[in-house]
């Protein structure tokens, strides 16, 4: 919602969720795609397999519920839960287990 010009707000609780067409299997509710920048959040109620993500800009998000091993293509791994913060640089290729129900509240924005 832009409540005022360039202005954005939204609620965690949100009702209003969409397909993502970039990760299948999720859906996503954007707070904003404006300068440069896109930031909403990302759910997962179920899953079937691992999901994989490479982004296109460097993503910032913080995990508001559930749990999620990120298999990076190097081979390391991060393990994060709810509260948990992390960024990813653009085209890092990502593969994503998560444990259900997922909620991440995430920022894209270039370098």
């Amino acid at each position: 919602m832009e409540p005022f010009p360039g202005v954005f707000v939204t609620s965690v609780a949100t009702q209003e969720w969409e397909s993502d067409p970039e990760v299948p299997g999720s859906l996503m509710h954007e707070l904003v795609h404006a300068d440069g920048l896109q930031a909403g959040m990302s759910r997962f109620t179920e899953v079937d397999g691992p999901v994989t993500w490479t982004p296109e800009k460097r993503e910032v998000a913080m995990i508001i519920e559930g749990a999620v091993r990120i298999e990076l293509a190097d081979g390391d791994t991060l393990d994060l839960q709810t509260g948990d913060l992390f960024s990813l640089p653009p085209g890092k290729e990502t593969t994503w287990h998560v444990t259900v129900p997922f909620k991440e509240m995430w920022v894209l924005a270039a370098d």
